[in-house]
C-alpha cells in the first residue's frame, strides 16, 4: 500500500462549547483523490481550515511526509507542500492574470526580485506561467487585471495559481462553486489531469455527487465533526449516512 503524504491524527477544534471538527484520524495517500462530504455544517471546510493552517487546532496533529505540522503558521505549510486554492485567490488584485501566476512561479523557485536573478530565469518563468494559463484557458485573458475578472475565470486563476505553487497536496474547496455549465468543465478536466502524478494527494471538498462519481477515488463522510465512513465512492454513497445527508433522512432513524 501507498504510504501515507497527509495524516491528521485525533485532529478536533472547539468554538467555545461547539466542538466543530471531532477528532478525526485519517490517512491519505499519494496518487489518490478523497472526496470529502456531508451536510451544511457538518465540518468540512473547518478540517480543510485546520489542516492548511487557517484554523489552530484545540487537540491532535496534522503530519505531512511523517513530519508534524500542527503548529506552523500557514505560509510555512504551504511552502513544506500543502497548497490550498483560495489562499492564492487575488494575491495581487491590481496586477495582471499573467504576473499574479508568474510571481507565485518565482516565489517557488525562491528567486528574489534582483537584477541579476530576474535575467537568469525571467525566460523561464515566463514560459512556465505562459503554459500553465494556456492548461487553464486564460492565455487570452493574460494581460488583464484580477480585479476585473469574471468569477468563473477568478475560480480558473485559483486553480492555475495553485499548479504554479507545485505542492504535493492539492486542496480544493467547492472548485466549480458559481461557476457556469461552459466553465465547470474546464476545472474538473484540470483535477483529473492532476490524479496523472501519483507523487502528489488530492482533497476535495464537494457537493456535487455527479463531480464525486467521477473524480473521487475514496470518500470520508463528516457529520457533525466526526468521521461518519471511509471508503469507495460505490460503497460510501449507498451507505446510510450518505443517504441521510443528501436524501434528508435523519441520521437517528437509520
Amino acid at each position: 500500500m501507498t504510504a501515507s503524504l497527509l495524516q491528521t491524527r485525533d485532529l478536533a477544534v472547539r468554538f467555545g462549547g461547539h466542538v466543530a471538527v471531532d477528532h478525526v484520524t485519517c490517512d491519505f495517500r499519494a496518487g489518490e483523490l478523497t472526496a470529502i462530504v456531508g451536510p451544511n455544517g457538518a465540518g468540512k471546510t473547518t478540517y480543510f481550515n485546520l489542516i492548511s493552517g487557517q484554523v489552530p487546532a484545540s487537540a491532535g496533529k496534522v503530519l505531512l511526509k511523517g513530519r508534524e505540522v500542527t503548529r506552523l503558521p500557514v505560509a510555512e505549510r504551504t511552502r513544506r507542500g500543502i497548497g490550498r486554492a483560495f489562499q492564492l485567490t487575488n494575491l495581487f488584485p491590481g496586477l495582471s492574470v499573467f504576473e499574479n501566476v508568474r510571481l507565485v512561479i518565482q516565489a517557488r523557485c525562491h528567486r528574489g526580485f534582483d537584477l541579476f536573478s530576474m535575467a537568469m530565469s525571467h525566460a523561464e518563468i515566463s514560459e512556465a506561467a505562459q503554459e500553465i494559463l494556456a492548461r487553464v484557458r486564460l492565455w487570452d485573458l493574460s494581460g488583464q487585471p484580477v480585479s476585473e475578472l469574471s468569477h468563473g475565470n477568478q475560480r480558473k486563476l485559483e486553480v492555475a495559481m495553485l499548479i504554479a505553487l507545485d505542492p504535493k497536496v492539492y486542496m480544493f474547496d467547492e472548485p466549480t462553486a458559481g461557476m457556469s455549465v461552459d466553465e465547470a468543465p474546464v476545472v474538473l478536466d484540470l483535477i483529473a489531469g492532476l490524479k496523472d502524478d501519483v507523487t502528489r494527494t488530492i482533497l476535495l471538498v464537494e457537493h456535487k455527487m455527479d463531480v464525486i462519481r467521477t473524480l473521487a477515488d475514496r470518500i470520508i463522510v463528516l457529520h457533525n465533526g466526526t468521521l461518519a465512513a471511509d471508503g469507495p465512492p460505490a460503497e460510501v454513497m449507498a451507505s446510510d449516512v450518505v443517504q441521510e445527508a443528501y436524501m434528508g433522512k435523519a441520521l437517528e432513524d437509520v
